[in-house]
Formats: structure tokens, C-alpha cells, sequence
């Protein structure tokens, strides 16, 4: 217990804990309370949340170009923790958790079936299926990976070569002065404080992302086995799923993530390949270069969808619910990301958090996204009537019913489903308690295993209240509600790097 970073885990402990139990014990007035504060965090800010994020892809081609992208994290004799096919696979493992296995198939559907009414497209037709082809692009390449991309310059930057603790106020270094000569440190209060709201804002993050996962895993068991969906099977998924996350981050800093995110690249690859080469080529072909074209067109009013379209809700429920789950994971995440860069140019961590991830989630929602929407075109299979039904976990699952060995594939896709969540959570659970303990330095050990299961568990049971009161709602609320304070911290964070990039210009 003398690790125990006091200030930081205990107010975060605490406060996630009297939730717990207050949901507990007080169910339908939790929910309800919690669902007043998300219809008011999407009133307040759901404008705020899309100009932030544009204004990171914009701050994330800046640091491109200005002699920042040129620095060398750690120092210019500094070597790399990892080689590049490595940090590459823990980077695309730990930042797509299950997300574009959960909405790959289902989003597109949705979308296709109900387009916002400000846009004055049709549900149903072959320019909703464009629509939602490239509101699938927006939701899932460029613009939400410059929200982990430019957290994870500044705390790479702040921890490696600006000499700053293992805390997220690191990130804001651009605003501090220097100590003393022992670098840029930012104030003990304020680092305590944006630690413990940032851990709050993870919890709720990971936890609306097990939902995700769980609930496809449900769906695929039954599908696959026969087993029926119920609140049992959701705690014994949650329980399974915790256990192992706590387990690999366990096994230190490099061995378990490392392990499993080269078995998750390559079950991916194999998994995309099957449905490209045996699935409808032409129609994804056809589909994606219109959704392509369509999303590069429109990419400001996409966006801005909210700012432009302010009395139109389809945004708010959709686009600003993917930021808000993006950005709940971003500032922890990026303290890991940031941590595993070290030895490489901040041009390169670009390249590797930024461009080859959105391109991959690119060929991905092209490959899903593409079938779904041509079976839905051309009646191969009604996803609409699976959707209404099922629900969103199901209609992956009925795509395989047209595709040969439907049943090894669903088993399949049934262990990608897990594995990419533990891959992710590991990753995750491992930066929170680090943030946790005291000492922790650019070379030291990782955190003691107690904090990690404190951690997984604080995670499994909100993820298993949610989605048993609320489902996938109650998903989209703990997003929300998650992404509201690291809003706020990310906000500073990408006006302190642009503030540096710009500067570096004018110095010689």
C-alpha cells in the first residue's frame, strides 16, 4: 500500500465506488439522474466536442510540418522500446479495443436506414447507403485518431525529453516554466486533480467499450451456440473478459500486450481478407469509392455536422457520441502510447498513430461496412429487419449466414471480439495504475498487480450495471459522460501543442 499514489487514487477510487453503489441500491434514480446529465453534457457542449476535434486533425498536421516533427523522443541518443511491426500492432490493438467490430456492420445500416433530416436524403436508397459509407469514414479514421495522436505527442515529449512526472498535467507542459532546471513541472494540486477526473473519464470509457464487446459476444453465442441472451450471460462474459485484462497487463509493461496485439494484427488481416475475397467485391468496390468521394468532399460540414445543423439531433446521438467514447479513452491512452514511443521522431509517432491506423480502419469499414450495405442493397440479406429485432450485435452475424463456414467464422470473429478488448484494456489498465503509484519514471517497473485488479474490476462492474439497465444507451451515456472531462483537459492540451509548434517556426 505504500506505492499508492494517495491523492490521485483514492478521490478517483471513492468517487467511482459511491456511483457503484448509489446504481446499486438506487437504480431507477441513478439512471435517471445519469440521463438528465447526458442530455445536458450533448446540449452544452456537443458543438464543442466537434470544433475540438477538427481543430486536433488540423494541430496533428502542424506538428507534421514544424520542426517539432523533427524531435527525437528521449533525446537524440535515445533508442526504441520496440521495433516497428511491434509498436504498430500494440498502438492499432490498444486504440481500436472493439469498436470497429461492434459498428462496422451495424452503424452503416442504421445510417443508411435513417440519414439525418437535415440532409435531405431518402432512408433506403442508394444515396443514404453513400451517406452512411462515408459517415463511417468520419467516425472512424482521420479525425478520431488525431484525438489520440496529439495527447500522445505531448506526453511523450513532456515525459521523455521535457523531464515531466507520469501524470496527464504533463501534456500541458507548453504552459509551464521551467524548475529549478529539472524540466517542465506542472503544479502537484493540478496534476492530482486532472488525474483523478481523467481516471474517472477512463472508467467510464472503457466500461461504455466492454459494453460494446460483451453485447457482441452475447450475440455471437447465441447465434453460434444456442445460448440465450440474458443478464447471467452478461455478468459471466464481463467476469471472463476482466479477468483475463487484469492477468495480461499483470504480466508487465511489454510481455502480454505485446503477445497478444501480434495475434490480434494477424487475426484481423484473416479475418478481412475472408470477407473481401468470398464477399460481394464489386458492391464494396463500388459503395466505397462513392463513400470515399463523399467524405472527402463533405469533410468540414461532416465534422461540423452539429455546428452547421444545430437543431438537428442525428449528430449529437452519433458523432459526438464517437468523440466523446475516443476521448474518454485518449489522455490515459496516450500515456501509454506516449511511454512506448520513446527512441523514435515525433513525425514517425504521427505516421504510426495517425495515418497507417486511420488507413487500416479505412480498409476495415470499406471491407464490413461495404458488405453490409451491398447485402442490404441488393436484399442478399434484410440487416434492417436483424437490426430492429436483434439489435446491433446481431447483424454481423447474419452477414456470415452468405458466407461459407458460417459457424467456425462466427466462433472466429467470437474470439477476435474478445481478444481485441483485452488487447486494448491491458494496455489501458496498466497506465491507470501507473498513474496510481508513486516513482513511476521513463525506465522503472510497472505498477503492483493489487491496483490492476481494483481497476479491472471498478471497470467490469460499471460496464455490467449499464448495459443491464440501459443497454446500448445506457453505452452511449456513459460515453457521454466519460468524454465531458477529458473534453476539457484536451481542449488545453492541443492549444499547448499548437501553441509550440507554431512557436518552433520562428525559432532558429
Amino acid at each position: 500500500m505504500n506505492k499508492i499514489k494517495h491523492q490521485v487514487f483514492w478521490p478517483a477510487f471513492a468517487l467511482l465506488f459511491s456511483a457503484l453503489i448509489v446504481s446499486v441500491l438506487y437504480p431507477k434514480q441513478f439512471l435517471d439522474t445519469v440521463t438528465s446529465l447526458n442530455d445536458q453534457v450533448l446540449k452544452i457542449f456537443g458543438s464543442s466536442f466537434s470544433i475540438v476535434v477538427l481543430l486536433m486533425v488540423f494541430t496533428t498536421i502542424i506538428i507534421w510540418f514544424s520542426p517539432v516533427g523533427k524531435i527525437r523522443i528521449g533525446g537524440e541518443m535515445a533508442t526504441p522500446l520496440l521495433n516497428r511491426w511491434r509498436w504498430f500492432s500494440i498502438t492499432l490493438c490498444t486504440t481500436i479495443a472493439t469498436g470497429i467490430l461492434f459498428w462496422g456492420s451495424a452503424e452503416p445500416i442504421y445510417h443508411f436506414n435513417s440519414p439525418p433530416q437535415s440532409s435531405g436524403i431518402a432512408g433506403g436508397t442508394e444515396e443514404a447507403a453513400v451517406f452512411a459509407m462515408s459517415t463511417v469514414y468520419l467516425h472512424w479514421t482521420f479525425t478520431p485518431y488525431a484525438i489520440y495522436t496529439v495527447p500522445t505527442i505531448a506526453f511523450a515529449l513532456a515525459f521523455y525529453n521535457y523531464n515531466s512526472g507520469f501524470s496527464l498535467a504533463s501534456m500541458l507542459f507548453p504552459f509551464f516554466d521551467k524548475a529549478n532546471g529539472e524540466g517542465l513541472k506542472p503544479n502537484k494540486t493540478l496534476s492530482s486533480i486532472v488525474d483523478v477526473i481523467c481516471l474517472f473519464a477512463l472508467v467510464a470509457g472503457m466500461s461504455a467499450s466492454l459494453g460494446t464487446g460483451v453485447l457482441t459476444l452475447a450475440g455471437g453465442l447465441n447465434y453460434s451456440l444456442g445460448i440465450e441472451k440474458s443478464q447471467f450471460l452478461i455478468f459471466v462474459i464481463c467476469l471472463v473478459t476482466v479477468i483475463a485484462f487484469v492477468i495480461s497487463a499483470s504480466s508487465g509493461l511489454m510481455k502480454g500486450i505485446r503477445i497478444l496485439s501480434s495475434i490480434n494484427v494477424y487475426a484481423f488481416i484473416v479475418i478481412a481478407l475472408f470477407f473481401l475475397f468470398l464477399g460481394p467485391l464489386q458492391g464494396i468496390f463500388t459503395i466505397s469509392m462513392k463513400g470515399l468521394a463523399a467524405y472527402f468532399t463533405g469533410f468540414f460540414e461532416k465534422n461540423l455536422y452539429n455546428v452547421i445543423h444545430p437543431g438537428d439531433s442525428w449528430a449529437n446521438s452519433w458523432t459526438v457520441f464517437f468523440w466523446a467514447v475516443w476521448m474518454a479513452w485518449a489522455p490515459i491512452s496516450a500515456m501509454f502510447l506516449g511511454r512506448i514511443s520513446r527512441g523514435y521522431r515525433v513525425r514517425e509517432l504521427i505516421l504510426f498513430n495517425w495515418i497507417i491506423p486511420a488507413l487500416f480502419s479505412m480498409i476495415w469499414m470499406s471491407i464490413f461496412s461495404g458488405t453490409a450495405l451491398s447485402f442490404q442493397l441488393d436484399k442478399t440479406a434484410d440487416l434492417t429487419a436483424v437490426l430492429n429485432k436483434d439489435g446491433y450485435e446481431s447483424v454481423i452475424y447474419a452477414i456470415m449466414n452468405s458466407y461459407p463456414l458460417k459457424a467456425a467464422l462466427s466462433l472466429f470473429f467470437i474470439f477476435i471480439v474478445f481478444l481485441s478488448y483485452v488487447t486494448a484494456a491491458d494496455s489501458n489498465t496498466e497506465a491507470m495504475s501507473a498513474m496510481s503509484t508513486k516513482n513511476i519514471s521513463a525506465y522503472s517497473a510497472s505498477a503492483p498487480m493489487f491496483l490492476k485488479i481494483i481497476w479491472g474490476v471498478l471497470i467490469g462492474a460499471t460496464s455490467y450495471i449499464m448495459i443491464s439497465a440501459a443497454g446500448v444507451d445506457g453505452i452511449k451515456m456513459l460515453s457521454n459522460l466519460g468524454g465531458l472531462p477529458a473534453l476539457l483537459l484536451l481542449t488545453a492540451v492541443t492549444i499547448g501543442m499548437l501553441k509550440l509548434s507554431i512557436s518552433s517556426f520562428f525559432k532558429k
